[in-house]
């Protein structure tokens, strides 16, 4: 309507008010506005947004991105779309939106009906215990979380505070108030406050300048180090021991201090006939080829009913990086994690004692359903240590790149079948289209069916032709384009899995 009107050869807001049936004030006030927008745009000379993300554009901004792009031919749009740094599926979502925002004008025009009035307010009973409803949800999954972090007077790192923080923001975005996400990991809510003010930094404080006044004396450690070590007292503990000293009318120090000397001075080693308490790593897992070693999670997808989510289970073999089965359901359960293991196994045609499964700690991973499903399987349970994400980086990867792909959905899904129809469009991407960067920009498909020697190898000699063509243009060896023949999980150097990334 706008374009209509605008031009030398547009016609006026009251004849085309005839035609559409919507008013002539408010074709009038279109057209100013669009006007504004494209002047304003014109005097600034610089690129929409500020340097913002197009999805955190305002509603003008995008409505003049839409009216620029609506006059483009085919390849001065795609010019025009790499300039925004947008993609075709965002200028088409945002044309929908202001389709739909002009043929609800007149509806939102008409006075509203006691009827309507007495839907206003169900409507706003329902968004309040809906609200309810999101708060509790995140503050479960907040639970989840590593806890221990709060604490009164406790000091708190740069990364401990980083990591409050972004917990903290997730949890409000999901829905939660702030003092309550704060409550939940024992931080006071103005100490965030404070951390966001003034940015994340390390405690300042340096601690205590003096010596604490009932701190024992040399003498007083070194009664006790003696003591200990009597013949009648060597082969019991200090739990033991201080007991004892009081039935002779003897106090040293407490059991809590005696412990702590004990340490100090290298006294306190394992001497029980049990094992020693020990912490290790999970067991290193190496890929060489397809089907050795798989990773699967469960995240959430938004529904939408507040606080209410579907749940995506992904398996993702790690040395090709394809997606070997996906799918989408209404609850966590260990039931459906083990029809999908099975139809898995089933279709990559896995023998028994060939695959290792890889998963966090979750209920459904380490359900028993799951675990008889994989031990009739063959399959070899692998899980991460408790309340460390980083030992399954290849899911918690694939992961961020569903969801911060241009086409998925800025709001919940509208159905079960919405999300399950979005992950299998997804999945066909990934596995037949995405060039993925750790196995150098070959297919997840490519790569599992073996076809990524070859393609390198063509690479390879394209890339030295061009070097023979024009020495000069290289000082080195030309791009690697070797197959990377292993992928390890949780490898026993330290290093992190950075080509999960």
């Amino acid at each position: 309507m706008v374009q209509r009107m605008a031009g030398p050869e547009g016609i006026s807001a009251n004849t085309l008010s005839k035609e559409v049936g919507v008013s002539q004030s408010t074709l009038s006030r279109w057209l100013r506005e669009a006007r504004t927008v494209r002047s304003m745009g014109g005097a600034k000379k610089q690129s929409k947004g500020g340097g913002k993300s197009p999805r955190q554009w305002s509603a003008e901004e995008k409505l003049q991105v839409v009216l620029e792009a609506a006059g483009l031919s085919d390849d001065e749009l795609g010019e025009f779309l790499r300039r925004k740094g947008l993609h075709t599926v965002e200028l088409e979502e945002w044309h929908r939106l202001a389709t739909e925002a002009l043929a609800s004008q007149k509806k939102r025009a008409r006075k509203k009906s006691p009827e309507a009035r007495r839907i206003k307010e169900l409507e706003k009973e329902l968004l309040r215990k809906d609200k309810a409803l999101a708060e509790v949800a995140a503050l479960l999954v907040l639970k989840k979380n590593p806890g221990d972090l709060g604490g009164r007077g406790r000091r708190h790192s740069h990364e401990e505070r980083d990591l409050i923080l972004g917990l903290v923001d997730e949890a409000v975005t999901d829905g939660a108030r702030q003092h309550k996400a704060c409550e939940v990991l024992g931080v006071d809510p103005r100490t965030v406050q404070r951390w966001k003010s003034k940015g994340v930094g390390e405690d300042g404080r340096a601690g205590p300048r003096s010596v604490p006044a009932n701190k024992i004396t040399d003498a007083e450690r070194r009664e006790v180090l003696e003591v200990v070590n009597r013949p009648e007292y060597r082969n019991r503990s200090p739990k033991q021991i201080v007991p004892s000293l009081a039935d002779q009318g003897e106090y040293l120090v407490s059991e809590s201090t005696m412990y702590r000397i004990l340490h100090e001075e290298d006294q306190l080693k394992h001497r029980a006939s049990s094992s020693a308490p020990a912490r290790h790593r999970p067991r290193e897992l190496v890929a060489t080829t397809p089907n050795q070693v798989w990773s699967w999670d469960i995240t959430y997808l938004k529904s939408p009913i507040l606080g209410v989510f579907f749940y995506l289970y992904l398996v993702v073999d790690i040395f090709s990086r394809k997606i070997v089965a996906a799918e989408v359901h209404a609850a966590e359960d260990s039931e459906h994690a083990a029809e999908l293991i099975e139809q898995a196994c089933a279709a990559e045609g896995i023998n028994p004692d060939q695959l290792a499964l890889h998963s966090d700690n979750g209920g459904p991973m380490k359900g028993a359903t799951l675990l008889a499903t994989l031990q009739q399987l063959g399959v070899m349970p692998s899980f991460s240590r408790p309340r460390v994400s980083d030992d399954n980086p290849y899911s918690e990867a694939l992961f961020r790149t569903a969801k911060y792909r241009p086409e998925y959905p800025n709001g919940p899904f509208d159905s079960l079948e919405a999300a399950r129809e979005w992950v299998r469009w997804f999945v066909d991407w990934y596995d037949h289209q995405h060039l993925h960067s750790a196995i150098r920009f070959v297919t997840p498909a490519q790569r599992h069916a073996g076809e990524d020697a070859e393609i390198l190898a063509n690479r390879r000699a394209v890339y030295e032709a061009a070097r023979t063509r024009h020495p000069e243009r290289w000082s080195g060896n030309t791009r690697d384009w070797s197959r990377v023949e292993a992928v390890r999980l949780n490898p026993n150097h330290g290093k992190t899995a950075s080509e999960a990334a």
